[in-house]
């Protein structure tokens, strides 16, 4: 008799699951769960793009210092201006 009712106990706990498990990924394809998908990567994607920004806008502003700090000393910036060009030059040579 306790044989059963550990092997009963066993067949609920395991039905449990499956049906939870098939009920979330049911309603994962239901519209409302593709918009929540759909919601969470644009949110993902809102984050990256924030942080791109951060970096960018601090990389702009750290190279506005150093020409605004040559320039204060007197020194001719033309270097400073085409250095990242000629960076650019070569990597984009590399990416075709």
């Amino acid at each position: 008799m306790l044989k059963r009712m550990i092997w009963v106990g066993i067949g609920v706990v395991v039905g449990v699951v499956v049906v939870r498990k098939i009920t979330k990924a049911a309603e994962s394809v239901t519209p409302g769960g593709v918009a929540e998908r759909i919601g969470d990567a644009g949110a993902g994607m809102r984050a990256s793009l924030q942080s791109f920004w951060a970096d960018v806008s601090e990389a702009k502003a750290a190279k506005e210092a150093e020409l605004y700090e040559a320039i204060e000393r007197g020194e001719d910036i033309s270097p400073l201006l085409t250095e990242e060009d000629e960076e650019d030059d070569r990597s984009a040579g590399r990416l075709f």
